[in-house]
């Protein structure tokens, strides 16, 4: 349902429960890289140069090559990564041709050029994955997220069983995670 002055959104509405449990919001713990799965800004013009040297790719190619170079920890959007390949062409750096009813980008000599003078540099993907999340959280964060949406649902479409059974296992669930809290 569409509410004035807000997003329409897929899924179950989590409001600010599942937002802020246990800090798991904007400015609770966690990693400062700005945002987990997330490069510096100029990275993606980079990267986008890089994966093309190695083959001619289109977008959606481009954006799975990223986070599996990366390891899943970096995810680039399509609306960072369609952008800046129409940046690319405009300076001259890649040229598109259809192919299958797809646009596929393949590097010019100039942006075969470029790409030689950024060896020097690590790959942003490599940035990427070493500022990711080695403690685990960004994992955790996403556990609870789901966790919230599931119990979104239990409280707006389960009987009254189902959300007293929903209880009893979140009880249990927060006593063990406490257990694993006190032990050393």
């Amino acid at each position: 349902m569409y509410h004035h002055g807000s997003k329409a959104t897929f899924g179950p509405d989590l409001g600010s429960f599942a937002r802020n449990i246990a800090g798991f919001g904007m400015g609770g713990p966690g990693p400062r890289f700005p945002y987990p799965g997330r490069a510096r800004r100029g990275d993606i013009r980079t990267a986008v140069l890089r994966v093309l040297a190695d083959e001619p790719m289109h977008g959606y190619q481009i954006i799975q090559e990223l986070s599996a170079r990366s390891g899943g920890t970096w995810n680039p959007s399509a609306g960072s990564v369609y952008p800046t390949l129409q940046l690319l062409a405009d300076e001259g750096l890649v040229v598109a041709a259809d192919s299958g009813g797809k646009r596929v980008f393949s590097l010019t000599d100039t942006g075969r050029a470029a790409v030689a003078d950024l060896t020097d540099e690590p790959a942003p993907w490599d940035v990427a994955a070493a500022h990711s999340d080695v403690t685990g959280y960004a994992a955790l964060r996403e556990a609870g997220m789901r966790l919230a949406a599931a119990v979104v649902q239990i409280g707006k479409s389960g009987d009254k069983t189902q959300i007293m059974s929903t209880i009893e296992i979140l009880n249990g669930a927060r006593k063990q995670v406490y257990t694993l809290l006190a032990q050393d």
